[in-house]
């Protein structure tokens, strides 16, 4: 994990890699509680007898499923200290480029796009997220993610 002092020891990272997080699998019990969770019971995630018969020859992931995992990737990768508040601003540019088969594996790299300043001392952070499905050379997704931050 990346470990960062304070909003401003992100200054000299822009434009550059910051941080990326540790594997997490996706297995068909975190697809199923995902389509669960939202409604989305197309069978090409959770059919696996009709899947195998697919384009992809398995289950695969759903793509919001893949980009919801994006907090938990921040969480692991990166932790910026005296930060007293973060808020979800939203996302740019979001493209899902490759499918997630089942069991498979995956990953984020941040890089740090923009760190500008806010109101009361705080920085909005623009970070590029590219998602990476292990032992694959193309990314799964690419996304920008905007977050305000103020410090404690």
């Amino acid at each position: 994990m990346k470990v960062f002092e304070n909003l401003d020891a992100l200054l000299p990272w822009v434009g550059k890699e910051i941080a990326v997080s540790d594997w997490v699998l996706i297995d068909q019990a975190r697809i199923n509680a995902f389509a669960d969770a939202t409604g989305d019971h197309q069978w090409i995630h959770v059919d696996a007898e009709r899947a195998a018969q697919g384009p992809f020859g398995t289950t695969i992931a759903h793509g919001f499923l893949t980009l919801s995992l994006l907090p938990l990737f921040l969480q692991e990768a990166m932790h910026i200290e005296q930060v007293g508040m973060s808020i979800n601003y939203g996302l740019n540019k979001v493209r899902f480029t490759a499918p997630v088969p089942v069991d498979s594996r995956l990953r984020t790299r941040l890089s740090l796009v923009s760190c500008d300043p806010i109101d009361n001392h705080g920085k909005q952070i623009v970070m590029q997220a590219l998602f990476e499905r292990e032992g694959s050379d193309k990314p799964v997704c690419v996304a920008e993610t905007l977050t305000l931050r103020y410090p404690a």
